[in-house]
């Protein structure tokens, strides 16, 4: 039986609290009145009858799920509960005669269950559609040919029956009566195709049609050929499973493509999106054509617009991304690029994302210029929306997506510099610092773009607003302004922007009517910063008990000097530096040399002199004073050296870096390429699929079944390589071998949720009747439903299942008990205490990646850290390779900087949660050399994460990996 054909059960829920009723009492219960008063009289007493009826089939039905045989209540149920026409008693009856037994230990059908037969019979016949539907229903159930014999001829009738619900529960019933007992109904595949030819509801339609692609494909396919022309016009759920049977017959016999990949065509057209989607699947699966790709990756683009659910957009964008990982299918979607980012229309961040990833992929040289007209008008209209979070993270994206474009298209470069510089003065630091470091790139790597680039940095320079954006602009124009009349404009720039000097006797006389008399000033404890190579920077903190001025009107360097941000004046010596050195070079009139240095050290001169007073509100640190004071020192000496380093040795540093990145990039991309082109070598054997096993079908499974079983949490994993490694190793024994319930249990991880099958085992020689798993739960994990009890025979088992919900990625404990009653003991219940089961944080961690800036930005934003460090692994690099491979974990430092040997190793790791949670760590490690070969590895791992669960799993799970590591 297929997963699509397991039947759906009733749950009827009873107070567990109330005392199991004696079967006299139950007796009493459904039998408390004559049958003929019933019939001829509504007085309400008798309604009440119905009620006392109903309450007591249902303790019936719940006892016998429970274990209890209950053998002399069926001729009572047959006397005095069947005969009842109340609907509620016979939907409750259908499912009392599924679950009791009807048969002697000997194998034979009981004499009573005639007289069921005959009731039943007459249900076929009823005039409510509604019991005549439902008993259709129950007999798909029923697993007994002699019951199911005498019903043929009611259950032929009913296919002719006005109403549709009816029909189709007729098709069904035949259907299963067919499948289990063909002798009964040989004829069953004809008279449905015949009842297919004449039926009209959709529905029923759509039974008859699944019918027939079960049990008699053939006769399906001559119904399919005779309205294959019409397939348009049909209800949706008999074009998906119109769907379902071409792709079956064309995945068993090839030859047939042809005659129904038109059929697949005109159904990409439907009105549905379901049927879209699968036939779009389907075509992609039955030809590799480039007309066939382009159709079905057109339908997937339309399905991604018109949906409005973003789940569905992630879907479908998933197989648009499947597709391009076919080599020959990546060409097909590059001409389709320009649809694709049609999908940015969509607010969701995460959507956007996927899109611009996707069109960046498949971006080529045909097409850049009209993508990077599309991304420069998103970029301008994010200008003019008010301010958002996702507003601002979709400009990074945009920029990002630029900055690549115009590595890979230089030609584009000049076309998007313009557009982008005007956001380095925008309030969003990271967005313009993305910008600004595609701008450092960009005046690198493009000589001819230098001059528009200065240009454009020279116009929005006044309008920077952030202090590391500030930083950034002026240590690009201080090494690129390379003419005398550019000079002169960044000098003027920065007069302008450090307003009337001297600083300090301009702010006095600003100052003058509210000069009050100087008050101590205390330096609180130190404060550390990082610059931008990495390196320490000391700062201390001053705090002034004089009241803060607004300070609007001030120029922008001016505001952050007077805020205390001299790490900004120590960019500025540098820049001024570099310009007065080039200067010097450009210029050849002493004079004029003369008087620039002059200005260049008279800005840092009166810099200085604002340090050391009480105007700032934080003094100036020990660090900016002295790289100023070295940048007095070499324009006052201005040797050829001194020229070298600041004018030479700076570009070639930022030239080896970019290199850098760049290879890196390019050595990645060849490792997706490497594994997307499939290379077939000569020695490689040939397979052919009649010889093909069962398991090595990947390609030629069914995909209908597949994606069923995937959303049921069924989805066959791949087994490691390890051939240790199976099932067994996620089962967890739950009690002893010596306790009188033996329990273990199978943990099943399925993303969000845990299922865990519990067997349990009786080992007493009494039967366990309540036989109660109860289970809690310490963590974010939640118990979905309380297990129902059940009764154990001697020495029986069964299984137990429970699923518990994941809320977040942290180490959770599932622990609990079995209690149960020995049956006919007077004592009190008994309980079996479980071990605990712990639940893998590894099962919720995925590799991810980030930029440096990011994952800077999130070490410092994170709260929460755990440092471990205990190994006997004696290799720097195989420690590193154990981490990543116990952690899941991604090294975000490339290979080329670990490569190497020098007894030392520091890498940044990063990971990501299926709940989206980020786990960041840093391994400092080395080798004591001292200690001889053998020593083992010493150094810390720090762990980060923003959750105090999250760093301390990790930390476990670290931890742990270590101490199992035997060498």
């Amino acid at each position: 039986m297929t997963a699509a054909e397991n039947v759906c059960y009733t749950l009827i829920n009873v107070p567990m609290d109330s005392e199991p009723p004696s079967e006299i009492s139950l007796k009493n219960d459904l039998g408390n009145c004559d049958m003929s008063a019933f019939l001829t009289s509504f007085s309400p007493l008798e309604k009440g009858d119905v009620k006392l009826k109903t309450e007591a089939l249902k303790k019936v039905i719940i006892m016998i799920l429970n274990g209890e045989k209950l053998p002399g209540l069926l001729m009572t149920i047959i006397r005095f509960v069947l005969p009842l026409q109340d609907h509620t008693i016979k939907k409750l009856l259908l499912v009392f005669w599924e679950i009791v037994p009807k048969t002697t230990p000997d194998g034979r059908l009981l004499q009573e269950m005639i007289l069921v037969c005959d009731a039943y019979r007459k249900d076929l016949q009823h005039p409510n559609e509604f019991i005549r539907g439902s008993t259709l229903r129950f007999l798909c159930k029923l697993k007994e040919a002699e019951l199911l014999e005498p019903l043929m001829p009611a259950i032929r009738a009913c296919l002719e029956h006005r109403h549709s619900y009816v029909r189709r529960n007729a098709v069904l019933a035949i259907y299963t009566i067919y499948r289990n007992f063909e002798h009964l109904i040989p004829d069953a595949p004809e008279l449905i195709h015949d009842f297919l030819v004449n039926e009209k509801d959709a529905s029923c339609k759509r039974n008859a049609f699944m019918m027939l692609i079960h049990a008699d494909q053939d006769r399906a396919l001559d119904y399919l050929s005779t309205c294959i022309d019409q397939v348009q016009t049909f209800g949706d759920i008999l074009q998906l499973v119109i769907v379902e049977l071409i792709y079956k017959v064309c995945h068993a016999n090839p030859s047939e493509r042809a005659r129904f990949i038109r059929c697949i065509y005109n159904l990409l057209q439907s009105s549905s999106p379901a049927v879209k989607y699968e036939a779009a699947g389907t075509l992609v699966t039955l030809s590799s054509a480039p007309t066939a790709i382009k159709a079905a990756a057109q339908c997937y683009i339309d399905l991604i617009i018109k949906e409005s659910d973003n789940n569905v957009k992630l879907i479908v964008l998933d197989r648009l991304v499947e597709l391009k990982e076919h080599p020959s299918h990546e060409r097909v979607l590059q001409d389709l690029v320009m649809d694709i980012l049609r999908v940015l229309s969509t607010p969701d961040l995460e959507v956007r994302k996927k899109t611009l990833q996707l069109a960046l992929d498949l971006v080529s040289s045909r097409n850049v210029e009209e993508l990077v007209i599309v991304l420069k008008k998103e970029v301008i209209k994010t200008n003019n929306v008010t301010e958002h979070e996702d507003t601002d993270k979709y400009r990074q994206l945009l920029v990002r997506t630029l900055h690549s474009c115009s590595v890979r298209f230089p030609d584009m470069a000049a076309n998007v510099i313009p557009v982008l510089m005007e956001f380095l003065s925008d309030n969003n630091e990271a967005a313009a610092a993305d910008v600004l470091e595609f701008v450092r790139e960009a005046i690198q790597r493009f000589d001819n773009l230098r001059p528009l680039i200065v240009e454009k940095m020279l116009e929005v320079f006044h309008a920077i607003k952030s202090v590391k954006i500030y930083r950034g602009a002026l240590w690009i124009l201080g090494e690129y302004c390379s003419t005398k009349e550019d000079i002169q404009s960044v000098m003027t720039e920065v007069r302008r922007s450090l307003g009337e000097i001297p600083i300090v006797e301009s702010e006095i006389k600003k100052e003058a009517g509210e000069l009050k008399p100087e008050e101590e000033v205390s330096v609180g404890p130190a404060q550390k910063l990082v610059t931008e190579m990495g390196t320490y920077a000391t700062q201390s903190a001053l705090s002034s008990s004089r009241p803060a001025k607004k300070e609007e009107d001030r120029p922008p360097l001016r505001g952050f000097l007077l805020d205390g941000d001299f790490f900004v004046a120590a960019s500025l010596a540098t820049t001024l530096t570099k310009i007065a050195l080039r200067y010097v070079s450009l210029v050849q009139e002493k004079k004029k040399q003369n008087s620039f240095n002059a200005e260049a050290m008279l800005l840092m001169a009166t810099i200085l002199h604002l340090g050391k007073s009480s105007l700032p509100k934080k003094p100036i640190t020990d660090d900016d004073v002295d790289r100023i004071s070295l940048c007095l020192k070499v324009l006052s000496e201005c040797s050829p050296l001194m020229n070298d380093i600041f004018n030479k040795e700076c570009r070639q540093s930022l030239s080896h870096m970019l290199s850098a990145k760049l290879e890196e990039e390019k050595l990645s991309q060849k490792k997706e390429s490497e594994k997307r082109n499939v290379t077939i070598q000569p020695d490689d054997p040939i397979s052919f699929m009649q010889l093909t096993a069962k398991n090595e079908m990947s390609s030629k499974e069914d995909q209908f079944q597949l994606s069923l079983l995937a959303a049921m949490g069924n989805t066959q994993r791949k087994e490691a390589a390890d051939p240790l490694a199976s099932k067994l190793n996620k089962v967890t024994q739950l009690t002893g071998f010596s306790d009188p319930v033996y329990a273990e249990a199978y943990v099943h991880v399925n993303q969000y949720d845990i299922v865990l099958d519990v067997l349990v085992v009786n080992q007493t020689s009494d039967t366990l009747q309540n036989c109660t798993l109860e289970l809690a739960t310490l963590g974010d994990l939640k118990l979905v439903e309380k297990p129902s009890p059940l009764t154990l025979a001697p020495h029986d088992f069964a299984n137990i299942k429970a699923n518990v919900k994941v809320a977040s990625t942290e180490n959770g404990i599932i622990f609990g008990n079995v209690v149960y009653d020995v049956s006919g003991a007077a004592s009190d219940r008994n309980c079996v205490v479980l071990s605990d089961i712990h639940i893998d944080i590894m099962d919720y961690i995925q590799p991810a990646s980030c930029t440096d800036a990011e994952f800077r930005q999130m070490w410092a934003e994170f709260e929460w850290e755990n440092k471990v460090m205990n190994t006997n692994i004696i290799d720097l690099n195989e420690y590193l390779q154990h981490i990543l491979k116990s952690t899941n974990m991604k090294c975000l430092t490339p290979e080329k900087a670990l490569s190497g040997y020098c007894g030392f190793m520091a890498a940044n790791l990063y990971a990501r949660s299926i709940f989206g949670e980020d786990a960041l760590a840093n391994v400092s490690i080395e080798k004591p050399i001292h200690l001889g070969p053998e020593a083992p590895v010493t150094g810390h791992i720090r762990i980060r994460a923003k959750s105090q669960g999250m760093a301390l799993s990790l930390g476990d799970k670290i931890n742990l990996s270590q101490k199992k590591t035997s060498l």
